[in-house]
């Protein structure tokens, strides 16, 4: 499978805009509302990613631009697709990888040697 297609569906929100495009075609517009959390610029990013790599179609319709999954360019990737759709528990780590990129990188913390303090030979306990 090629390159562009494996780093497209690796992104948990092109995933989710594939599965609400999946079955039929939705305006940028609704697929955007669809993701609150994210702005319309940044659903645009996304929808634009999937279509050069082959996995959505774009119709433009005077204002609105209406997308659909190419579901034979992702072959057996595809059914594999529907197989997690399907499961509740893909659905819930979806919602946890999409609000851990909400949230962007949890920031690093330094880890610290814990000392005991010895006493000094010679003074009282």
């Amino acid at each position: 499978m090629e390159h562009a297609v494996l780093a497209a569906v690796a992104s948990p929100r092109r995933r989710e805009i594939l599965r609400l495009v999946w079955t039929g075609e939705m305006a940028a517009g609704d697929i955007a509302a669809a993701m609150p959390d994210v702005t319309f610029g940044a659903v645009s990013l996304q929808l634009r990613a999937l279509e050069n790599a082959g996995l959505v179609v774009c119709r433009p319709d005077q204002k609105n631009r209406f997308y659909k999954a190419k579901r034979e360019a992702l072959g057996s990737l595809g059914k594999s697709l529907e197989r997690m759709w399907d499961d509740a528990l893909w659905r819930l780590k979806l919602a946890a990888q999409l609000e851990a990129s909400r949230r962007g990188p949890a920031p690093r913390r330094k880890h610290h040697k814990l000392t005991h303090s010895h006493k000094k030979k010679g003074m009282p306990r």
